[in-house]
């Protein structure tokens, strides 16, 4: 007979034990049991407590009184549920698993069959791909199995309606469903149908990829072969919010699941590399930082540093060496037995199957999407996006939201988006060759609400300042090179005002460059722009650059205008 196992292990260094035993011996020390909870204690203070308050009596207090809470129902289940237990998981255990342990505790009291007797409890968890849903599932999956081995466990991809029929074909096949083989048999209605019989036993269904609205609520409608049985339990893993509550009916059901901590992304990239690689912690706590604590960028970072023997310093200067170099490290594929092989594994392209999702369903969240990808990641104001009915805007942002693509700052009206995200996109627009288009498109509607900075201004500037700066830094490939003018100038005149002249100077030398190309030397406007530079150069002390630049000016204008005329005296706004 199995009973459930809780395992409690301490967090600290024990010296004694350290010094009497051997490492072949502390080995034989670990267990096999998989529900494991750290205490924040020595080995000898495991079982010491200072009170009721005490969070390591409170974490053994919670398995107790779970065990407490199942015990009926698990002795029912084994007296009245049939001998055999299907197991059909397509991956093993894997046990570079780390971390997530108030998610797991948390999933461990929902996804049980017995959790609620009068109901098929349904779950979902959601969260951005690439941040770790499918391995919190599958470790759920293995923990349940082994706490309660008269429960079986089923799994179903639902990446698209062929995964979805073949894995229920599986369990069809396993449960030994009648006409479950036949030619014509509809084969996710007789799997419904076997699944919502008591006789089946207590199951644990996962649904895995539970994104595409479309694919589950639209005209192949696979939600609607979704068994019913209160010995049953449905866990469905999704990136969407908008899926998640249209599948389980309830907020309080949805589990969100967000980054890593820095301590369990520390582990988790300690996982597949050398000691020796991590060597320098400088580089790598910024290399977490730049992979944003995301389960999956941490373990293709680690596949490539590890298949290359290089450190962490040496990928960091990878990521930081170009953007070009940046996106083909986020586009590699690599290996991975806990993800499915027929899908990619790159974290760029698990966010290019939610581009596309995007682009199909919500128009305007595609567009926000995109936009959003030229600017600086943090305090995107609402303000800058292209202008559209509120309804629709409200749809779009919470679309995005919903995707966990963006996420709203606490003062109402701006988000903060993903650099990794932003990253994939601009890759996603130039292989389908409309990054020039895009960028265009942003250099003008940032032209348009970019105000000249004046102080009455001042928060509305200086809040536009850094998107504006992040979008100009990629106008190298907009079309329109006109655009940007007067947009140059803005910016240019807000860095002198903010007393940041070399910043000041590249904005009015690339103005005036544009002026010339585009106008020429003669023209009112690249005069104007001439003096602007002039006036920056005065206010760095460079005088001699200065005079030279005003009596080209005034040459230039009294050639144009008549001797005695000039336009340097002229405000341009």
């Amino acid at each position: 007979l199995r009973l459930p196992l809780c395992c409690f292990f301490e967090t600290r260094k024990t010296e004694m034990l350290r010094r009497i035993l051997s490492p072949r011996w502390a080995k034989r020390l670990a267990t096999g049991v998989t529900h494991k909870i750290g205490l924040d204690a020595t080995h000898s203070g495991m079982n010491k407590f200072v009170g009721p308050q005490c969070p390591n009596f409170k974490l053994v207090k919670d398995a107790i009184r779970q065990f407490a809470g199942n015990a009926s129902a698990v002795l029912a289940r084994r007296k009245n549920s049939p001998d055999e237990r299907h197991w059909i998981v397509p991956f093993g255990r894997n046990k570079e698993f780390v971390g997530r342990r108030t998610i797991l505790r948390d999933l461990l009291t929902r996804i049980l069959p017995s959790a609620d007797k009068d109901d098929c409890q349904r779950t979902a968890i959601r969260g951005l791909g690439g941040v770790g849903k499918t391995q919190i599932a599958l470790e759920a999956a293995f923990c349940v199995g082994d706490a309660y081995p008269d429960c079986s466990i089923f799994w179903v991809p639902a990446v698209d309606a062929t995964s979805f029929e073949n894995a229920y074909r599986a369990i069809g096949q396993q449960l030994k469903v009648p006409g479950i083989d036949e030619e014509k048999a509809d084969t996710k209605a007789l799997v419904k149908t076997a699944l919502s019989r008591g006789n089946t036993g207590s199951y644990l269904l996962v649904i895995d990829n539970a994104d595409d609205i479309k694919l589950l609520f639209g005209d192949t409608g696979l939600a609607d072969y979704l068994p019913f049985s209160r010995k049953g339990s449905i866990l469905f893993t999704t990136r969407t919010h908008e899926v998640a509550v249209k599948l389980v009916g309830s907020e309080s059901h949805i589990i969100p699941v967000e980054e890593m901590s820095r301590d369990e992304a520390l582990e988790l990239l300690q996982k597949g590399l050398k000691g020796d690689q991590m060597r320098d912690t400088t580089s790598t706590d910024a290399l977490l930082d730049f992979l944003a604590n995301v389960p999956l960028a941490i373990r293709q970072a680690s596949a490539y540093m590890a298949e290359k023997q290089i450190s962490t310093t040496q990928y960091l200067g990878l990521c930081k060496s170009s953007d070009e170099d940046m996106i083909e490290l986020l586009a590699r594929d690599f290996e991975d037995r806990h993800r499915y092989k027929d899908i990619q594994n790159p974290v760029a392209t698990t966010w290019l199957i939610s581009f596309q999702h995007i682009s199909d369903h919500d128009p305007l969240a595609a567009d926000y999407l995109r936009f959003m990808c030229f600017l600086a990641g943090k305090d995107i104001p609402q303000s800058l996006l292209p202008p559209a009915r509120r309804l629709k805007t409200v749809d779009a942002i919470g679309t995005l939201k919903s995707y966990a693509f963006i996420s709203q700052r606490k003062e109402s009206g701006t988000y903060d988006i993903h650099r990794l995200v932003q990253i994939s996109m601009l890759r996603w627009l130039a292989e389908k060759g409309e990054q020039k288009e895009w960028t265009a498109k942003v250099l003008q509607r940032l032209a348009d609400v970019f105000p000249f900075p004046e102080h009455e201004k001042r928060e509305e500037w200086i809040r536009y300042l850094p998107h504006t700066q992040r979008a100009l830094e990629l106008r190298k490939s907009a079309d329109d090179e006109e655009a940007p003018a007067g947009l140059l100038f803005n910016v240019g005149e807000s860095l002198l005002m903010l007393g940041k002249y070399q910043g000041a100077e590249e904005m009015h030398r690339q103005a005036l460059q544009l002026y010339e190309k585009v106008l020429g030397k003669e023209h009112p406007d690249t005069l104007t722009s001439m003096n602007n530079l002039a006036r920056v150069f005065h206010r760095q002390g460079k005088y001699e650059e200065a005079e030279q630049m005003h009596r080209q000016a005034l040459q230039l204008s009294e050639k144009v205008l008549g001797k005695g005329k000039n336009v340097l005296d002229k405000e341009h706004r």
